[in-house]
């Protein structure tokens, strides 16, 4: 089985001819069997399922997959080089070997951060960081398996909204504790200890040395990189959560229950860390202060990171604490998460920063640029207690969306403004619209979105433990990407529909249809009829490349 996995098929000889779906398929069974290897602490079994799948054909091939269709595809390193033809992608597989392979020097440039400071972001090469995605996949079972019950950042299938449940779960009943240490590391990337690194991360040495000591260039200048994986390559992720990983296990070994008096006394001392910001909550703050903290600093010390003191406080329930931007805070005794109102300026700035560099665009063209802004700030705080929040934001829009109006027809009445602009949508009254007529003579709508049309429901949280490489959990992960996908398209009833009579499935190759993968809605032309089908964005683009591919009846056995 091996032997096949690495070399390559006889009847690939173009990009075109690479079945992806079998190159997933193949390095799934590879990554399961590594994280079964990892639970039964099996580490040369590991060592060699993990050199079998950096040598794989379809592993090499997915790697390049991976890093050409991302939003940095675009985006060229020191040697100025981008895959973007077939030809250029295939020629690139023959040059992910371990051989002679010699990291470039990164790219770096900065992006500014939310408090005005520069942060570093590291460029590498495509080849970089398509080696850098191959080792991953072979590194990921292993952190999966080895990873803290209660870290969520930068995991596979879990998200920002998965680390908020957790914080309700904790925090929101009578006997919850009520003081949270907020913890963020200073510098995380920028000073994690190679020694450690290359003493604890169980991959191939010569690899791992390669990308932590690669270097940066900035302004023509070469520079050494001593400390920290860059931020911008692939691997750098996993490899930060396995470096922070295991201070969950110390602190629950260190604050224990204890039997006083006949009965277990619980420190509630509970861990929650996303990337490199968490929270650690206690009854005490005395106990936050003088026990947990040096148990922190004592962890991070070894792994050449220190805490961030003016980011590191203890807060009191009472008085809320913002954390991924939401705020936490119990009102008279109940827990209620909302979005930070950090969060609410930036997303209300950023609007209002689009509207006035839209002055003199038409009106269609304005709603097309505000609705994915409005739809994605949207969904992530769906989840919380943000009605109130998104009927103010919708207010603040329409002042917005007014004086626009007003400023490109100064000399025209309010009234005049409102039939040109504003129209009445179902039940709702002054829907920003371009309005349109059809070719059967009805009206049309391109409407602004509103957040408050959005229902509120509740984030189906992710299982301790649950690891989408352990075989045992397969089954519960696929229920919960069908409940999440039911949840993300239930405000669109068509989508809805076609997702139940799918059965979940894509219409043209009957795999799961997930958050993950992704869905696109293809309209089948079938004689004077027209049906719709949900497809993946990889098989939707078959479907127009070869017009020939037919998608499978949604009622059929094969769906």
């Amino acid at each position: 089985m091996n032997r096949k996995l690495c070399a390559t098929p006889r009847t690939v000889e173009s990009w075109q001819d690479i079945d992806f779906k079998a190159a997933e398929n193949c390095v799934k069974k590879l990554q399961m069997r590594i994280a079964k290897a990892v639970k039964e602490k099996k580490w040369g079994k590991v060592k060699s399922l993990q050199w079998t799948l950096t040598h794989s054909f379809y592993a090499k091939a997915l790697a390049i997959k991976r890093v050409t269709e991302n939003k940095g595809k675009r985006t060229s390193g020191v040697d100025h080089e981008i895959w973007e033809s077939p030809e250029s992608k295939f020629k690139a597989i023959d040059k992910l070997t371990r051989r002679g392979y010699r990291a470039q020097p990164l790219r770096r440039v900065y992006i500014e951060k939310k408090n005005g400071k520069l942060r570093p972001l590291s460029i590498p090469t495509m080849t970089d960081r398509a080696m850098q995605t191959l080792y991953r996949f072979a590194l990921e079972p292993v952190a999966e398996t080895t990873a803290d019950i209660h870290s969520y950042g930068f995991r596979p299938q879990r998200c920002v909204q998965d680390a908020i449940e957790r914080c309700f779960q904790v925090l929101s009943k009578k006997r919850s504790p009520v003081w949270i240490l907020e913890g963020d590391i200073k510098g995380c990337f920028d000073n994690i200890s190679h020694d450690w690194i290359m003493n604890n991360i169980p991959m191939d040495k010569v690899i791992l040395y390669q990308f932590l000591k690669s270097g940066y260039v900035e302004t023509g200048t070469l520079f050494p990189t001593e400390m920290g994986t860059p931020q911008g390559g692939t691997i750098s992720t996993t490899i930060c959560n396995m470096v922070l990983d295991g201070l969950e296990p110390i602190l629950k070994e260190h604050f224990k229950p204890k039997w006083v008096d006949g009965k277990n006394f619980y420190s509630a001392v509970n861990y929650t860390r996303y990337a490199d910001d968490f929270i650690i909550t206690g009854k005490d703050p005395v106990v936050l202060e003088n026990e947990v903290k040096p148990i922190v600093r004592q962890f991070l010390e070894e792994r050449g990171l220190t805490l961030s003191e003016e980011k590191t406080l203890i807060t009191h329930i009472k008085d809320g604490f913002d954390f991924l931007g939401c705020n936490v805070r119990k009102y008279s005794g109940k827990l209620l998460i909302k979005p930070a109102k950090s969060s609410v300026k930036s997303f209300l700035r950023k609007i209002r920063g689009i509207i006035r560099q839209n002055k003199t665009a038409t009106q269609q063209d304005l709603i097309a640029r505000l609705n994915p802004v409005i739809r994605g700030w949207v969904n992530f705080h769906r989840f919380n207690v943000s009605d109130r929040i998104f009927g103010y934001v919708d207010a603040q829009i329409f002042h917005a969306l007014w004086r626009w109006a007003k400023r490109r027809h100064h000399n025209k009445g309010s009234k005049w403004i409102v039939r040109k602009y504003f129209h009445r949508i179902n039940t709702r009254n002054w829907t920003f619209a371009r309005q349109w007529k059809r070719d059967d003579g009805t009206t049309g709508y391109f409407a602004l979105e509103y957040a408050s049309d959005t229902k509120i429901v509740r984030f189906p949280g992710i299982r301790d433990g649950a690891n989408p490489h352990d075989e045992e959990w397969q089954l519960y992960l696929e229920e919960r990407e069908t409940e999440k996908m039911r949840i993300t398209v239930k405000g669109n009833h068509t989508l809805r529909y076609l997702f139940n009579k799918q059965r979940g499935c894509c219409a043209l190759c009957g795999e799961k249809l997930t958050l993950e993968t992704g869905g696109r809605c293809h309209k089948y032309k079938h004689g004077n009829a027209s049906l719709n089908f949900l497809v993946h964005p990889d098989c939707h683009r078959k479907l127009h490349q070869f017009p020939s591919f037919q998608p499978a009846y949604c009622g059929s056995n094969r769906l």
